[in-house]
């Protein structure tokens, strides 16, 4: 159900203290309409703003692409890899092919959260490193095969 699906994204990343505008579209629900829960100030946010979390921003575009990802693909892993010099903090998520997106998020707290609430493992890239199916899939992917 939509409830099930969208809203209690938003919902549950409310209860964090997590930023969340927008749920994903849902094909056959008639709930899709952008969320404006948490706003400070009474002034309406366009769809496709970024919203701040002090120094932290998500746009809704990134959320709405890694919930698609997940929602499209079977067996689908969250690795958080922290922020380094080169890089802020991204989420990666990785398909049981081997298929894989990568996203900027706020911070690893916001991404454990939204994997979590998602059902999808989760996992320090730092720690565990990537998957060998990953490295298969753009071995497969350079051959063209």
């Amino acid at each position: 159900s939509c409830a099930e699906r969208g809203f209690s994204v938003a919902r549950q990343l409310r209860r964090t203290g997590l930023r969340v505008f927008i749920t994903p579209r849902i094909a056959g629900c008639r709930h899709n309409k952008a969320m404006g829960w948490l706003k400070r100030r009474t002034t309406r946010i366009r769809r496709g703003a970024k919203v701040s979390q002090g120094k932290h921003a998500i746009d809704d575009a990134v959320t709405r692409h890694l919930t698609e990802f997940s929602a499209t693909r079977r067996g689908v892993e969250a690795f958080v890899e922290p922020k380094t010099n080169v890089t802020n903090t991204t989420l990666l998520l990785v398909a049981y092919d081997g298929e894989w997106t990568r996203r900027e998020v706020p911070s690893p707290e916001w991404a454990n959260a939204f994997a979590e609430h998602l059902g999808l493992p989760r996992y320090d890239a730092g720690v565990v490193g990537y998957p060998q199916r990953m490295r298969d899939y753009n071995s497969r992917k350079r051959k063209g095969i």
